[in-house]
């Protein structure tokens, strides 16, 4: 009990609500399973409706790099939730390492991603744009899709790294620590939803048959 007690109240001796605080983490990230939940239903339908057209869209798309940056986000994951262990054993500089890891992940993972839309730009898919809004409707729908699903989601990675960049500095500032380590532990799970979104656009766009 002494335990549960100090780990729950911070250096300045204010008790602090971490069940509060995790359900208020926890609430925002339903609002967010909310919106690409949608997006997930508005793809099943149109792709019930063009089951060609999705496939044909799906084959143009880069295997390589969607697999690359599979690889990369889930290893992310895994580099956060490390440095939560390492913080809480008070291993600073350890968790910094972890997070600063993380965040080359979420840079990697923008960088694929924008060489993928480059590519896709040279071709003229570019949202808007004559050319895709000649596309036959199906495939035009496939490519409204996946640029604003994916474009969507690569939003979520900046904010994620941004999250983790402020978590570090108030690490270095000692306002997050061993015994008051929330702030951490929620940018953790925002991080890992960021990463589980990915996991399911990625087969829904890269790997549709």
């Amino acid at each position: 009990m002494a335990e549960h007690i100090a780990a729950a109240t911070p250096l300045g001796g204010h008790p602090k609500d971490y069940h509060a605080a995790k359900m208020g983490m926890w609430l925002f990230l339903f609002t967010e399973i909310l919106l690409f939940g949608g997006l997930f239903l508005l793809y099943a339908s149109y792709r019930h409706k063009f089951p060609q057209a999705f496939h044909a869209g799906g084959q143009t798309l880069d295997v390589f790099l969607g697999g690359l940056n599979t690889v990369v986000l889930i290893t992310s994951s895994l580099s956060v939730a490390l440095s939560i262990t390492a913080l809480r054993r008070g291993e600073l500089t350890r968790c910094l390492w972890l997070l600063s890891f993380t965040i080359a992940c979420a840079g990697a993972f923008m960088v694929n991603k924008t060489i993928e839309w480059m590519a896709k730009f040279h071709h003229g898919l570019i949202p808007g744009s004559e050319h895709m809004l000649g596309l036959p409707q199906g495939q035009s729908i496939f490519y409204g899709l996946y640029f604003a699903m994916t474009g969507l989601h690569g939003i979520h990675v900046i904010i994620g790294a941004s999250v983790l960049a402020w978590v570090m500095l108030l690490i270095r500032q000692g306002k997050v620590t061993a015994e008051d380590y929330v702030v951490l532990e929620n940018a953790g799970l925002y991080w890992h939803i960021v990463d589980l979104v990915w996991i399911y656009l990625f087969p829904l766009f890269y790997l549709i048959s």
